[in-house]
């Protein structure tokens, strides 16, 4: 299964085309619309959010409501394109139409893709990279992520991302038995987070910033439960599924640090306090005792609950702008500001499930026969019930 994005943060469109989807899974626009929703939520989020209200189109793959086998095609409009359709546009502009144009961005924005995008490919307007590099490429990541989530779901697999800190505020809930749970309190918060108390003070930290002119990141944390053991390989470095999710959440922008368990903590502990002890029993089969290693041993699930953790880093485009150098006249200047969040830590949560997601359905679909999704359904029981009886 693969897919690929395309489109422009103010361009007409974006689109992302799906292959390898099993014939026969159920899925509607409005299971992906619920996700989409998710996204555009959350404390801190600035006025794009208010203009975009984001609604899928299934243009291909799907008919009366189930996958066909064939690529699956999404759109997402962008709302906000008929105030662009000059600078955005598609056509050469004439000389009258060029002076219409907002005069071309040399000054890279310290922390984006500016700079470096514009050495790579040869652009002295900053805007063609600036509109791809975009986190509003995500939407169309979301959606693909959703239809993977929906996969799970029929799967028995369920997933959940929340918040475990923002600008230095942590939850004091990290334990949790109940995932239901955890996704109908994190929905009901407006930073994704367990901890009530915690929520609020983000929240005050999110409006400090916003009065400063400035921005702060945090932690996510995606859960994964239901999945089989032995997904993924321990036989070839590239096949490992933890490595692959470990460079799903590292593509989300401004993304920069990766845990899975215990994390960086297990440098500071002995291997008896990091190591899962294994245990069984007739109704589960094989289990571990402790889950310190986030499910996964030797790039493999172990069938314990996936537990990792990705660091966003603060949005870097800020209302007090930090020094740049014009890259037509080499003076320094303060760099421009395109419309930006104080804080999206809370929606970058709901990115990174789809991220992992993706990543787990595919890692099934390579495993497992999946050109009917009863096939495949079908599969994942009789391997769950070899793997009960092992």
């Amino acid at each position: 299964m693969r897919y690929i994005t395309a489109g422009e943060s103010h361009g007409p469109q974006l689109t992302t085309i799906i292959e390898g989807l099993p014939a026969g899974m159920p899925l509607l626009a409005e299971d992906i619309n619920t996700d989409l929703a998710r996204r555009q939520k959350g404390y801190g989020r600035g006025r794009r959010m208010q203009i975009e209200k984001d609604r899928v189109q299934i243009v291909g793959g799907v008919r009366h409501g189930h996958t066909l086998g064939s690529p699956l095609a999404l759109v997402v409009e962008n709302k906000d394109w008929k105030h662009w359709t000059k600078i955005m546009g598609m056509e050469p502009l004439d000389e009258d139409e060029e002076q219409e144009v907002k005069r071309k961005i040399t000054r890279p924005r310290p922390g984006h893709a500016d700079l470096n995008g514009g050495m790579k490919y040869g652009h002295r307007d900053m805007r063609n990279v600036l509109e791809r590099s975009s986190a509003r490429e995500t939407t169309v990541r979301v959606a693909a992520g959703s239809v993977a989530k929906n996969l799970l779901k029929l799967l028995g697999i369920e997933v959940v991302g929340h918040v475990l800190e923002i600008g230095g505020i942590k939850s004091n809930v990290t334990e949790y038995k109940d995932i239901q749970k955890v996704k109908e309190v994190t929905e009901e918060s407006p930073v994704r987070c367990l901890d009530s108390e915690a929520a609020e003070k983000m929240m005050n930290a999110i409006d400090e910033a916003k009065q400063n002119g400035d921005s702060i990141g945090g932690v996510v944390e995606v859960i994964v439960e239901g999945v089989p053991a032995g997904l993924g390989s321990y036989v070839h470095y590239d096949r490992k599924l933890d490595a692959k999710i470990a460079m799903a959440i590292m593509s989300i922008n401004a993304f920069k640090g990766v845990e899975f368990g215990l994390g960086f903590d297990m440098a500071r502990k002995p291997g008896s306090e990091v190591h899962d002890e294994i245990a069984w029993n007739q109704d589960q089969g094989y289990y571990r005792k402790t889950n310190r290693l986030g499910g996964f041993e030797g790039g493999m699930t172990t069938g314990m609950p996936i537990h990792v953790k990705g660091v966003m880093k603060p949005i870097p485009t800020l209302y007090k702008p930090l020094k740049s150098v014009d890259i037509e006249t080499k003076e320094e200047f303060n760099a421009s500001i395109e419309r930006s969040d104080s804080c999206a830590v809370p929606s970058a949560s709901v990115v990174a499930e789809a991220v992992v997601a993706w990543e787990i359905a595919n890692s099934i679909l390579e495993q497992f026969e999946s050109d009917r999704f009863d096939v495949l359904k079908a599969a994942i029981n009789a391997y769950r019930e070899r793997c009960k009886e092992f």
